[in-house]
This record gives C-alpha cells, sequence and structure tokens, in this order.
C-alpha cells in the first residue's frame, strides 16, 4: 500500500441516468465556482493525472493550475459494462435479472456479459497506482477518475469488501483524500 498522498477527484457530471463506463461522455464544468474551490483544496506541488475519457481528462483539465500534468492513463477508466453499457437497471435486469443482481448485491467475480468484474477493475486500478508509485518522483498525487476505481482504492485503504464499499457515497467533483495508507476524508465535497 502506498504511503504517498493520493487525492482522488471524480470527474464533472454527464448527467447520464445508465451504467456508463468506458463510453467516452463529456462532463459538465459549468460549475466553475465548485471547480476553483476544488482546485483550492488540491496541493500546489501536486502530479496531475486522469483517465483518457474525455469527462476525467477536461476536469483535470480544470483544475490542473500550474501543476504538472502526466499522459493519461487507461488503466484509470471507470468499470467495463461490456453489453450494459449505456443501459439502466432496469433493461439490464430484463436481459439478466440473476447476473446483474449478483454482479451488485455480491460484487467480486461476477461481470457483465463482455464486461469487467469488480475484481478485475481492482486489479487494474492497483496495478495502475503502484506503477505510478514506482515511476513519478516523491510527491502528491491528484488522480481524476470515476466512481468505480475511487472506490477500489477506498475499499483497499479501509480492508473492507466490495458489497461494504458500495455504501460509500464518490459525488461528482467530491475529493478523496488518501495519505499513509489511511483515508483522510472520503467524497469530501468542496
Amino acid at each position: 500500500m502506498s504511503a504517498r498522498d493520493w487525492y482522488w477527484v471524480r470527474h464533472g457530471p454527464t448527467h447520464a441516468k445508465a451504467m456508463i463506463g468506458w463510453t467516452d461522455l463529456p462532463a459538465d464544468l459549468s460549475d466553475t465556482a465548485k471547480l476553483a474551490r476544488l482546485e483550492g483544496l488540491l496541493p500546489a506541488g501536486g502530479i496531475v493525472v486522469s483517465s483518457d475519457l474525455s469527462r476525467a481528462a477536461a476536469t483535470a483539465d480544470a483544475i490542473q493550475a500550474s501543476r504538472t500534468r502526466l499522459p493519461h492513463i487507461a488503466a484509470l477508466r471507470e468499470m467495463q459494462f461490456g453489453a450494459w453499457e449505456g443501459l439502466t437497471h432496469s433493461e439490464a435486469e430484463a436481459l439478466d435479472r440473476d447476473r446483474i443482481f449478483a454482479f451488485w448485491d455480491q460484487p467480486g467475480d461476477t461481470s457483465p456479459p463482455e464486461g469487467e468484474s469488480w475484481n478485475a477493475l481492482r486489479a487494474r486500478v492497483d496495478a495502475a497506482v503502484e506503477a505510478l508509485d514506482a515511476s513519478t518522483p516523491p510527491g502528491p498525487i491528484i488522480a481524476v477518475a470515476h466512481f468505480g476505481v475511487i472506490l477500489t482504492q477506498v475499499q483497499r485503504v479501509l480492508g473492507i469488501g466490495a458489497r461494504e464499499v458500495f455504501a460509500q457515497k464518490i459525488d461528482n467533483l467530491s475529493l478523496t483524500q488518501i495519505s499513509g495508507g489511511q483515508a483522510v476524508r472520503i467524497n469530501h465535497i468542496p
């Protein structure tokens, strides 16, 4: 587990009412006052990195200020919902009721058809975090990512199961700070 300070920022809202993982929807970044407050909470010397999806990249652009920016990282993308991508829960339930209930009620190895399980997402994000820890100079990292991505790191630091971490709320444009292997704040709204 990283001893580094990680500042996880969830991208701006997309206003989608469906399961949106790898679909590249833009973020609504019209709340410039909230973005300014969020930027003010971040360490001046932090390195900024984001998912390669435009909603995360544009949010990172909005809070970068004079901070160093790393290239986008595809491994920080949201969960791949496969055949459920773009569907509401009800629509996915109509396709495969048992599977969608197992996916949400007993998260772990169950995945959407042609998609990614919670455990696969967690392994992907953990590997990206470890690679960033090893390849960047010491100092805080500001990572602009997605709901599921941030939850994987909350789960990691709190040492809880996937079902328990789903009880956490991660709002758009919120800050989750993990420092020295401890959760300092989760879902802080600026």
